[in-house]
């Protein structure tokens, strides 16, 4: 294996990238205030990054309707909990260590925001009432005490191209899921067809 010349110390990594600016510095603020409100409204897509008590990580895509995630007041959001694979990585992970960091995504746009906080798992059936979607209240949700909100620069999705559609790949040429999954569950009864017959059932009448 390669040997790697690792930077060791924040003093080495500030010397080598500079200090960030007083905008960068200052522009971190510890609450939603109604612009973070507004983003949140027109976000039809979130990543959520949670670490266990040792500091194992997870990032999950949670996604609906522009506006699913619920603002409580200035300082507390709740995510819905939508059906999936019951894994429920992200929520063991949030009952050992609730510190969590979210960014929210908005298709076309390249700038993102970025909310840190501490989270729990609530069932409060009025909260969650209000997050119904396909006739179906979400079951639990994730509640999140902000600590942090700013925005954060597009440079990665210019650099990447993302929402350009003329710089995607055609679909033929992409990773194939189905056939990804059949390996890496390696049972016999879960060919890829059966797997994407299910992928594609759970698409059409799963979702909530």
């Amino acid at each position: 294996m390669k040997t790697f010349n690792y930077v060791n110390s924040q003093e080495e990594l500030r010397l080598m990238l500079g200090t960030p600016s007083l905008r960068g510095q200052n522009k971190v603020i510890p609450k939603i205030d109604e612009h973070c409100k507004d983003f949140i409204a027109h976000s039809p897509f979130l990543i959520l990054a949670t670490s266990d008590h040792e500091g194992n990580c997870d990032s999950s895509p949670r996604g609906d309707a522009p506006g699913f995630v619920y603002v409580l007041d200035d300082h507390h959001l709740v995510i819905p909990d939508r059906p999936g694979n019951k894994r429920v990585d992200s929520m063991f992970n949030i009952l050992s260590n609730p510190k969590v960091g979210l960014l929210f995504l908005i298709p076309g746009m390249g700038e993102t925001l970025r909310i840190n906080g501490e989270a729990a798992i609530i069932k409060d059936e009025e909260v969650l009432k209000k997050m119904e979607a396909g006739g179906k209240s979400p079951l639990l949700g994730i509640l999140v005490k902000v600590e942090q909100c700013y925005m954060h620069c597009g440079k990665a999705f210019k650099r990447s191209g993302l929402w350009e559609h003329e710089r995607w790949e055609k679909k033929e040429s992409l990773p194939n899921a189905a056939k990804i999954l059949a390996d890496h569950v390696n049972l016999p009864e879960m060919t890829e067809e059966r797997i994407a017959n299910d992928l594609k059932d759970g698409y059409k009448s799963k979702l909530y």
